[in-house]
């Protein structure tokens, strides 16, 4: 038996504007621009992708999953998530040497610092 990860569901308020923020955030293609299932991967043929898909309850507390990225350079991808619309969120991880932020909607992600070699 095999696997293949397809894509990573993210419950969202309004799928279309958070997949679109996400889609600048990470520089990746648009798959599916459907308003309640809007979806996007690395490359058209490239998986896995994120499926932003419509729910009626709003996110209340800290995410179960997230993801990490690490950029080349903390500092300046930081800022950038933020000039897009993120915004530093404390999930109780005081003083570390990654950065949490949340999307537009409040779901959480870390920005590493630079891997040690």
């Amino acid at each position: 038996m095999s696997l293949e990860w397809q894509q990573l569901m993210v419950d969202a308020a309004d799928p279309a504007a958070l997949g679109r923020w996400w889609a600048e955030a990470l520089g990746w293609a648009v798959v599916n621009d459907d308003p309640d299932e809007y979806e996007i991967r690395p490359a058209p043929d490239r998986l896995p992708g994120l499926l932003f898909v419509a729910v009626p309850e709003r996110k209340v507390v800290k995410n179960r999953l997230h993801l990490d990225f690490r950029p080349d350079d903390q500092e300046a991808e930081v800022a950038r998530l933020l000039a897009l619309g993120a915004r530093h969120a404390d999930v109780g991880q005081g003083e570390q040497s990654w950065v949490t932020l949340a999307d537009p909607e409040g779901n959480e992600f870390c920005v590493l610092g630079a891997r040690r070699n």
